[in-house]
């Protein structure tokens, strides 16, 4: 019905009825858009109070039936349904309480208004660039009863610079930032770009639409320990100019969650477009990233649920969007062994007879000998730990430099290493190809060690001891740490679940698992583990 009863002065002669200018930040701009208005009836105006009330927009709903899409598109001007904010701010109280919220390209409020729910305490900071919207953005403000403690900026998001807050307050950054293709966007602003991405070490491109600037923006604006949540369209996860948005989502705007709607669910009503959330904390730089993909709208709930991809995997990838596919074979509630562990084989010694301590190596200083899993069978015969490191052979681990030794002890490494000189050792072809030759480079004990080649399958083994091993057999290392409870059941799991098919076998039965091939096993969530729902 408002609709109906509208032009854009009508509008904005109703946004001035609900008392915009008590917002702060008033400007001579919006001034001049709202000079001798008609006045509002005041039925009309109890109508839009009560439906902002309710948690409706009423004054964003008409100006974009009044503004096209095609003029609104100009400025990238896209409103996001209620059920988009609404998944977002959730995500965002489960961080914390921010003292500041603020949504760039605000638009008429929408995510300022519903964080201002949220958090009723926090300060509000809107910053929009068309004047007609920041008078409609201050009017819904001053409806929700928000007025004193918000603030409008009439202006470019890219030149905004927040005033600092003391020290262990933090803000949010929330909203829709406007997409704008780069034909439409100016020299001067491709050349800040060029700029500001070199600064922070980006792979810049002047093809980057306006939504990647307001990512740029907010890494400049914010400081470590602040929040963020966008949701703008989907193609930065894959073009080539998006390399900007996945670098810095990694260095600098700490991406925590990834959540892709898909394509077909058209998410704006508007707009043909597909959309991507990013939520962040600044100045985090993660070991991984859970990503999820939906079907439609309806499925956005809070933005809980989804799986972990790794680091390493992300910046190796150059199209994001795979990433949040459902993998083939991975059922839900399911993972592949290497979101959870990196899988690493044992080291080389280069002369298994030299580097493994017999009558050769009697006096050297014990800091230097370490036990170690140094035969596939002693993983078969300790399942499903290995406590005790007593009856493992030791390897011979020297450090680079040798000078902490004192003399006594120096002499014994001295008279060892002749002997290795002796036969040749440091000219074979692993010595020789590191530094120093005498230096075997064990890595640190893992919590789980595996057998990888056998006419069986793997044995997978608790590594209770602190054991070292050698390349007979692959060390599985968590990304992020697993509590004890989880470590066994995730062995007991593998024990049972891995046959020698998920390998790669070769003539005779041998069958192989590469570190790889171990990481793609499909074992169950962390969660699943620890509650013991294991299937």
């Amino acid at each position: 019905m408002l609709r109906a009863l509208m032009d854009e002065r009508t509008l904005l002669a109703i946004a001035m009825g609900l008392h915009a200018p008590d917002v702060r930040g008033w400007s001579d701009a919006e001034q001049a858009v709202t000079s001798d208005l008609p006045e509002a009836a005041g039925s009309v105006l109890r109508d839009v109070r009560r439906l902002v009330r309710a948690g409706e927009d009423p004054l964003g709903e008409c100006f974009c039936a009044l503004r096209s899409r095609d003029v609104r598109r100009l400025q990238g001007a896209t409103y996001t349904p209620p059920k988009i904010v609404k998944a977002m701010i959730a995500w965002a109280e489960r961080q914390g309480v921010p003292s500041r919220v603020v949504e760039p390209g605000a638009g008429s409020g929408r995510f300022a208004v519903s964080a201002g729910r949220a958090f009723p305490h926090a300060r509000l900071l809107a910053v929009e660039l068309d004047p007609v919207a920041a008078v409609l953005c201050r009017a819904h403000l001053a409806a929700a009863g928000m007025a004193k403690r918000s603030c409008v900026v009439l202006g470019d998001y890219r030149e905004f610079s927040p005033a600092p807050l003391p020290e262990g307050d933090r803000t949010l950054f929330v909203g829709n930032p406007p997409y704008v293709r780069h034909h439409l966007i100016g020299r001067q602003w491709k050349d800040w770009l060029v700029r500001e991405g070199k600064r922070w070490g980006l792979h810049t491109s002047a093809l980057a639409g306006l939504h990647v600037h307001f990512f740029l923006a907010t890494a400049n604006a914010a400081r470590a320990g602040d929040w963020g949540c966008f949701i703008t369209s989907a193609e930065w996860l894959d073009v080539n100019y998006g390399r900007m948005v996945r670098e810095l989502l990694l260095n600098g705007l700490g991406a925590r969650r990834l959540l892709v709607v898909e394509p077909t669910a058209e998410p704006f009503p508007d707009a043909q477009t597909t959309a991507a959330i990013a939520c962040m904390e600044m100045g985090a730089k993660p070991k991984s990233i859970v990503v999820k993909r939906v079907a439609s709208c309806g499925d956005l709930d809070d933005l809980r649920g989804g799986r972990r991809v790794r680091r390493e995997r992300l910046e190796a990838e150059r199209r994001w969007s795979r990433l949040t596919q459902a993998r083939r074979g991975t059922p839900a509630g399911f993972v592949q062994l290497g979101e959870l562990c990196r899988v690493h084989r044992g080291q080389v010694t280069g002369a298994n007879a030299v580097w493994i301590a017999g009558l050769h190596s009697r006096g050297l200083p014990e800091s230097v000998l370490f036990p170690t899993v140094t035969r596939a069978r002693e993983l078969y015969a300790a399942r499903p730990e290995l406590r005790d490191a007593a009856s493992l052979r030791r390897v011979i681990d020297l450090p680079a430099n040798l000078d902490a030794f004192d003399r006594d002890e120096r002499g014994m490494i001295d008279e060892f290493l002749r002997l290795a000189m002796s036969m040749d050792v440091h000219l074979g072809y692993v010595a020789s190809h590191r530094r120093p030759w005498w230096s075997v480079g064990l890595r640190e004990p893992a919590p789980v060690l595996a057998t990888y080649m056998a006419r069986r399958p793997p044995a997978f083994v608790l590594n209770r001891s602190g054991a070292r091993h050698l390349n007979i057999a692959h060390g599985l290392y968590p990304r992020d740490a697993l509590g004890p409870d989880v470590l066994t059941k995730l062995v007991a799991y593998l024990s049972t679940n891995v046959a020698l098919g998920d390998g790669r076998t070769y003539a005779g039965g041998l069958t192989k698992f590469e570190p790889r091939e171990m990481e793609r096993l499909v074992v169950p969530e962390p969660a699943a583990l620890a509650a013991g729902a294991i299937p």
